[in-house]
């Protein structure tokens, strides 16, 4: 069964279309990933989705209830973890949480016991009574969590919730997806972290300029590239330049090939410990010294290098 079905979606923002003809669906009890780059178009399909935005054009369904013409039926079935922190800094945790238990209509013992549940969940039982404001990053991103799961919502869509974040936050965040998906909660995760995406997710769709540009499992995708791994050298360029580096490696590889980033160039190939002297030669000989050389196997990073010609944080 599907819980969520997204069909030939678009969004223009004067006149500049934004979203252009994305469609996806994502089965109860799964977890999706929508990875791209920032500005990929991420954010305003969740709008969409969640009813903030209208799309321009496009179909969207939650369960059997459209959301376009019956916004608020389809949102009661929905949590929602946007990328900005709506908290209320000078309440408790335990404040904030009542407050948006209220707003899903919870009250009495059932709000209480849900909180309770909640602050467990989300591992803030000790400070549920200190203000959010003494709180780091990471454990206000908790609370918004915490309190897009108040209701028990069937499907839960978190708008880049690791941004920013310590890391003991950003794995306790990971580790509260992963337990809330294997307990049924359907899941829409969305990232310009490679490693959460591939960690939390059973599918993942590549979002790029704002089209789905591939969609699949890891697996799957890792197969639209073969078995090529990424090969990365560090560089410090001194007087050479992108062009001539470029034209240098073209007598090895294709243009399309050769990713040069800041102080990186990077290149896909299948058999790259045969290839790298070649390489790191092509490279030195236009003045530029090689700082280190990192090969990394197939991941989603070398699959949107393949389709794009670019680096994922580009």
């Amino acid at each position: 069964m599907n819980m969520l079905t997204v069909r030939d979606l678009r969004k223009s923002f004067g006149g500049r279309e934004v979203v252009k003809g994305v469609s996806f669906t994502v089965e109860k009890g799964e977890s999706y990933g929508l990875l791209g780059p920032n500005g990929a178009g991420k954010s305003t399909i969740i709008n969409m989705i969640t009813g903030l935005y209208p799309p321009t054009s496009g179909v969207i369904q939650i369960k059997d209830i459209d959301v376009i013409k019956n916004p608020k039926q389809a949102q009661k079935w929905i949590g929602v973890v946007p990328q900005e922190i709506a908290l209320y800094e000078t309440m408790s945790a335990r404040e904030n949480l009542k407050f948006w238990g209220r707003m899903y209509d919870l009250s009495g013992s059932e709000l209480e016991k849900s909180v309770d549940e909640v602050l467990e969940i989300i591992g803030l039982t000790e400070r549920a009574k200190d203000k959010v404001e003494t709180f780091s990053g990471g454990m206000k991103r908790r609370v918004n969590i915490g309190a897009a799961i108040l209701h028990k919502p069937e499907l839960l869509i978190m708008d880049e919730p690791t941004v920013g974040i310590d890391p003991q936050s950003r794995n306790h965040i990971l580790e509260t997806v992963k337990r809330l998906n294997s307990q049924g909660m359907t899941i829409i995760y969305t990232s310009h972290y490679m490693e959460e995406v591939e960690y939390l997710c059973e599918r993942i769709g590549i979002i790029d300029h704002g089209q789905l540009i591939a969609l699949g499992t890891l697996r799957e995708l890792r197969e639209t590239i073969g078995d090529h791994s990424r090969i990365n050298l560090t560089i410090n360029k001194q007087s050479a330049t992108n062009k001539s580096i470029t034209e240098s490696l073209t007598n090895l590889f294709l243009e399309k090939d050769v990713v040069i980033k800041d102080s990186q160039v990077t290149i896909l190939h299948k058999e790259p410990q045969l290839i790298l002297s070649d390489f790191i030669q092509a490279v030195t000989k236009t003045g530029t010294k090689v700082t280190s050389v990192d090969i990394v196997e197939p991941n989603l990073e070398s699959v949107f290098l393949h389709l794009t010609g670019r680096s994922l944080r580009d």
